[in-house]
């Protein structure tokens, strides 16, 4: 099942494999470099079926360090192009997450700490829906505006657009981890009392708007993800319930896939992590919400990956730390499940 290809709209994955987002902190001013075109052209080459980028913003105040990926601008894209060029050059999708990182904003990079960076040092003021900083020492973000509320949803779209000139196939909506999109949903982070807080339908709008938006701006026979937190493992905020209900709206909205990971919003959080540990979330929003799900979260092995599709619980598993690990996951996975690996011909000397 891990290798049996997946067709979303217009766009089929050779397998269902997907590289999850994983920031890496190295660019200036938002531009990729060659160390991402390395980054994400060794998980094409390594045999994955999708490649996501790191989270990439679609505002520079959007940036959750100032050395993040960014989209917010045209002088973004050539390298952008290069690195899909090569991506589809070697048989994968290329796709792209857009986000912003809302009140988690403006910190250093986590290998020096992860300390809020302050404006006399290249940082910036987060925003988010309320006057809530994310943990003690955090800076209190500056609360948007309903019109400021209406240029986000703009900026997204955007984004959503350059992408799809820099050759990207896939976008993913960034909705998860305590980050913007996240913060408004959450009742633990918004507080607000105007049409963009109280009710599930009112801290939903964002969400819901950005995804019409970015649908309008975006091929329609290219699909649209969406990454939610499906819990906040906190008591009195966002929980799977919410999750269910959220994705079936989006669903209706144009997502094509909804990714399911958890937690990132409220920093005291306490939740028992295991392999596979998420897969009950993606298997309920996939049952309930009938929309086509992503599972992440310790999945190391093949046959773990396997099971997780066999049964049902997703139709495309999501990967991290194992493909820093080891990026060519893929190719021993084919050959322990005796399935076929998109081995690039010149590495085939070395195939099993």
């Amino acid at each position: 099942m891990l290798f049996t290809p997946l067709t979303l709209r217009s766009v089929t994955l050779r397998n269902r494999i997907m590289v999850s987002p994983m920031c890496q902190y190295s660019s200036e001013d938002g531009f990729a470099t060659d160390w991402h075109l390395v980054h994400l052209g060794t998980r094409a080459v390594g045999g994955a079926g999708l490649v996501m980028t790191e989270a990439t913003a679609v505002q520079p105040r959007g940036r959750i360090s100032p050395h993040d990926l960014g989209i917010w601008k045209d002088e973004h894209l050539p390298m952008l192009r290069r690195i899909t060029e090569f991506v589809r050059r070697h048989g994968a999708v290329a796709g792209m997450q857009i986000a912003h990182a809302g009140r988690k904003a403006s910190v250093d990079v986590p290998w020096n700490g992860g300390a809020p960076v302050p404006e006399a040092q290249g940082g910036w003021t987060p925003l988010g829906p309320s006057a809530i900083p994310y943990a003690d020492g955090s800076p209190v973000p500056q609360v948007l505006s309903e019109g400021e509320i209406q240029g986000l949803v703009n900026a997204f779209a955007e984004a959503a657009r350059r992408a799809r000139r820099a050759g990207f196939e896939v976008v993913e909506l960034h909705f998860a981890h305590g980050y913007l999109v996240h913060e408004f949903l959450s009742p633990l982070s918004n507080t607000r009392t105007d049409r963009y807080g109280g009710s599930f339908e009112n801290r939903a709008r964002l969400a819901r708007e950005i995804t019409r938006a970015v649908r309008a701006a975006w091929p329609d026979d290219l699909p649209l993800f969406a990454r939610i937190s499906a819990s906040d493992w906190a008591p009195g905020g966002w929980d799977i319930d919410d999750s269910v209900q959220l994705s079936a709206a989006l669903k209706q909205d144009g997502v094509d896939l909804v990714d399911c990971s958890s937690g990132g919003n409220i920093h005291t959080a306490k939740f028992s992590a295991g392999p596979g540990y998420l897969a009950p979330y993606a298997e309920r929003i996939r049952r309930e919400a009938a929309v086509p799900t992503a599972a992440v979260g310790f999945i190391t092995s093949p046959q773990q990956a396997d099971h997780v599709l066999r049964s049902g619980q997703a139709d495309l598993v999501v990967m991290a730390r194992q493909l820093l690990r080891e990026p060519y996951w893929p190719l021993r996975a084919a050959a322990e499940l005796h399935a076929e690996g998109a081995w690039p011909s010149q590495y085939l000397r070395a195939r099993p």
